[in-house]
């Protein structure tokens, strides 16, 4: 069965993305008031696909594509930083 990182690497691949980062913060969350489930991620995602985006777009493009993690209840919450490679190396 693959990693919630392989999952979510998978799913984003649609955005070419340059550099992929995952870090898995579940534990420091635990006991969390509402978390039914799912785990607390976050990810950096460096891609030319943001490029011309606002950020609240990028967001919205990373989240779209991972929508059925969170309603199935694998992601509670996901800390995306979503930048452009000009962005990123400057």
């Amino acid at each position: 069965m693959p990693t919630m990182q392989e999952m979510i690497e998978g799913r984003l691949k649609s955005l070419r993305p340059e550099i992929f980062e995952f870090r898995d913060d579940s534990h420091l969350h635990e006991g969390h008031a509402g978390n039914r489930g799912g785990g607390h991620y976050a990810i950096l995602l460096v891609s030319e696909a943001f490029a011309g985006v606002s950020r609240l777009n990028r967001q919205r493009m990373v989240k779209d594509l991972l929508q059925d993690f969170f309603s199935d209840g694998l992601i509670h919450a996901l800390s995306v930083k979503a930048v452009t490679p000009e962005e990123y190396f400057h």
